[in-house]
């Protein structure tokens, strides 16, 4: 396997941990990136910049394609509770999904190949805005982008429940299709002591809750999956004063595309019903929306049958997860695949105590940089 420097990356993971920042907000951690890609040989590599991206194009010694791998780089509105020395620095956000991880892999990648490069071309993919809005998509329409488009892409996620040294992917899908979904009802406030002449909108945020429930139960064939969840509810001034208005906030995640529309469709039924019946105003957005990753088969069994034969990894082959990840936008135009990494700590994703074992950066940069050398030779 390629030798890496684990203390050196260590330190890099930590030093990008310590500045997350929200989705095209990433003016630090571009600019940290570009200091330590500024400080590889230069010869064979171009670089170019989008909003908060960077592209990093390391040319093959005689190319006949072009491989991707693509790092997400923004962080999460979540106030970090590690207890560590190098904990976010950036109060109230935090890197709680591993993309500081995510990204220290990448430049391990890049490093490896700016060295010591292998025949075909390699594009190195820092993408901003993951957890939202959403930078796959836009940046998949860019000119800088479609420039340098490759022909394969590779992508992974940490995965918490996984010790290190385990790899776990699947053909087919691998993350759900996901919508944020924020509802609005707007009614007439008033006193508590006369609800007669108000129309209350935490009475009909309630029931909206309890309709929206029933979609998944009686509207989805049972041996479908969907998820329909609402994880904040705001209403209300004061206990005596009947609620003018209330906001549902939520997720919808699917296995199919087609039942995503199917739940969209039932949502706006239910919340014209809600409209009739308490005679308000409802009003919807469904914020991001991310396709589902489908790992194009071919060349996901054909990465799962090499590192199968690899000594220091285990292979898993894992079920699709209910998560949502905007890396499905690459792979519907582009094969390739999406594999799980895992990091073996007891804290899951987004939590504000996760602390992945940072062992897994060279468990990763050794199998991704082998297996695009291995590729580059067929």
């Amino acid at each position: 396997m390629t030798a890496v420097d684990l203390h050196t990356y260590t330190r890099i993971r930590r030093e990008l941990h310590q500045i997350p920042e929200a989705g095209f907000q990433e003016f630090k951690t571009q600019q940290y990136l570009l200091d330590y890609i500024s400080t590889l040989p230069q010869e064979h590599l171009e670089v170019k910049t989008w909003r908060t991206g960077i592209l990093v194009l390391v040319h093959g010694t005689a190319p006949r394609r072009r491989f991707g791998y693509r790092a997400d780089m923004d962080g999460l509105p979540i106030t970090e509770d590690t207890g560590l020395e190098f904990k976010s620095q950036h109060p109230g956000y935090m890197h709680a999904c591993g993309h500081d991880l995510h990204m220290t892999i990448g430049l391990g990648i890049l490093t490896h190949f700016a060295k010591q490069r292998m025949t075909d071309d390699l594009l190195l993919i820092f993408q901003p805005a993951e957890e939202g809005p959403g930078g796959a998509l836009p940046m998949l329409d860019s000119e800088e982008f479609k420039a340098w488009k490759p022909d394969q892409m590779v992508g992974l996620h940490i995965a918490p429940e996984y010790p290190v040294g385990t790899i776990a992917t699947r053909p087919g899908i691998l993350f759900a299709n996901t919508s944020e979904l924020f509802i609005e009802l707007t009614g007439t406030g008033g006193h508590a002591a006369y609800p007669h002449k108000a129309n209350d909108m935490v009475v009909a945020g309630c029931q909206l809750v309890g309709q929206l429930q029933t979609i998944v139960s009686r509207n989805i064939n049972p041996l479908d999956a969907a998820v329909i969840t609402v994880g904040k509810v705001e209403g209300g001034t004061k206990q005596n004063i009947i609620a003018e208005t209330a906001r549902l906030e939520g997720t919808i995640r699917t296995l199919s595309a087609d039942t995503m529309k199917l739940i969209k469709s039932r949502i706006e039924a239910l919340i014209h019903g809600v409209e009739t019946g308490f005679e308000c105003r409802a009003d919807i957005n469904y914020g991001s929306n991310y396709l589902q990753v489908w790992n194009e088969a071919s060349l996901t069994g054909e990465f799962m049958q090499w590192l199968d034969e690899r000594p220091g990894v285990e292979l898993t082959e894992c079920t699709e997860a209910m998560t949502g990840e905007d890396f499905g936008y690459f792979l519907e135009h582009i094969p390739g695949f999406m594999f799980w990494l895992g990091v073996d700590t007891p804290y899951g994703l987004h939590h504000a105590k996760l602390q992945p074992d940072e062992g897994a950066i060279a468990v990763a940069i050794e199998t991704v940089t082998s297996y695009f050398t291995w590729k580059s030779q067929q």
